[in-house]
Parts: structure tokens; sequence; C-alpha cells
């Protein structure tokens, strides 16, 4: 019995735009990633989805609601599919973290098995969360077309599991586009990677 997940990067955020960590910072999608999501949530009805699930966090489950409107489905949150805690990052940018964390952040950059969010969680606290959320939503929906709206670094970190490569490899890992569509199908005990950060569904204007 094949067992389909299908995990969708919510679309463009305030964070973004604006280069800011938004681990479990709050904010809305921008005028282009409501043209995003509509974007996938149609690209999405292709997928005959049978449930569908989301970070509670409001640039997912905004998000979510375009692929809810499509396929009929209620949107079910999870605290476990959140982004990583970024404790003391949360909400600051790009360039102050670089600025105030040079050691932390060269490491987050490189060799991120070895990273503990300031105050956060570490990598794999993180990685230990969405396997066991994963678990749980696979082990209540056998044999049906997951629909799991999360976030980049949440997904990239997962793809590492699925290509069964350790945390230390996550650099390796193809980035996860806002929008994006990643497919894995399990059966027989096996992660089968279908489809890895998909966006051909947006157009060239609504690209990053």
């Amino acid at each position: 019995m094949r067992t389909r997940l299908i995990l969708v990067r919510h679309a463009q955020a305030e964070g973004n735009v604006r280069e800011e960590f938004h681990g479990w910072t709050d904010g809305d999608i921008t005028k282009k990633g409501h043209l995003q999501a509509q974007c996938a949530a149609t690209r999405l009805k292709d997928f005959k989805l049978d449930v569908l699930y989301s970070s509670p966090l409001k640039r997912a489950v905004d998000t979510a609601q375009y692929i809810s409107y499509e396929s009929n489905l209620p949107v079910i949150k999870r605290e476990g599919l959140k982004e990583i805690n970024g404790g003391d990052w949360d909400g600051l940018s790009w360039k102050e973290l670089q600025t105030r964390w040079p050691e932390e952040f060269e490491i987050w950059s490189g060799k991120p098995h070895m990273h503990r969010m300031p105050n956060g969680e570490s990598m794999m606290e993180f990685l230990t969360r969405l396997v066991n959320e994963l678990g749980f939503i696979m082990l209540n929906n056998r044999g049906k077309n997951i629909c799991i709206v999360t976030h980049g670094m949440a997904i990239r970190v997962l793809m590492s599991y699925f290509h069964g490569v350790k945390l230390e490899n996550t650099p390796e890992i193809k980035w996860i586009g806002n929008a994006s569509i990643t497919v894995i199908d399990y059966e027989d005990d096996k992660f089968i990677v279908t489809i890895e950060s998909d966006y051909s569904h947006l157009g060239e204007d609504l690209l990053w």
C-alpha cells in the first residue's frame, strides 16, 4: 500500500522579502505570495488529495487555505509542523545575525548538525520533532495522499531524512522554493522521492 506525501512550502512571506529569520515569528504572506499560493493550489488539484495538514504559523495557514478551497478539505493544524524555533534569532535580519553571532552563523550555514539556536531548538531536536510528527500523520492516514504545508528549512531537513543522508549533509540538499511542491512515496518501508522542490507551476514573474 502506497502512502504519498505532498509537501508544500508556504508562499512568499514578509520575512522572505525583509530578509529576516522567521522561525516561530509569525507573519503574513505577500501579495505575490497570494498569487503563488493560488498557483500551487491549482496544480495540486491533479493530485487528488485526501487530507490537508498545515503548520499553525500564519504564512503556512494562509497558503493552505488556497489548497483547502480547491480541494474542499479542511486545514488540520499541527504544532509539530512549525519551522525551527529560532529563539533569540527569531525576527532578526540575516545581516544582524551574521554580525552578532558570527561563529554560530557559520556553523548554522555549514555544519547545521552542530548548531543550536540561542534559547531555541538544536537542529537534531528539530529533525526529531518533524520525524515524530510525520510518523503520527502517516500512521493515521495509511494509503492516502497527504498534503502538508510547512516551511523551507523543515522540508529541507526532512529531505535529508528521506534521502537517507546524515543531518550534516543538509547543506547539500536542494533549496526549497516558496510555494514549491515536493512528493515522496512511502511503500514497502521505503521513502522514494519523486518530485523535489518543483515550482514549475509558477510563472517567471512569481519566482522568488
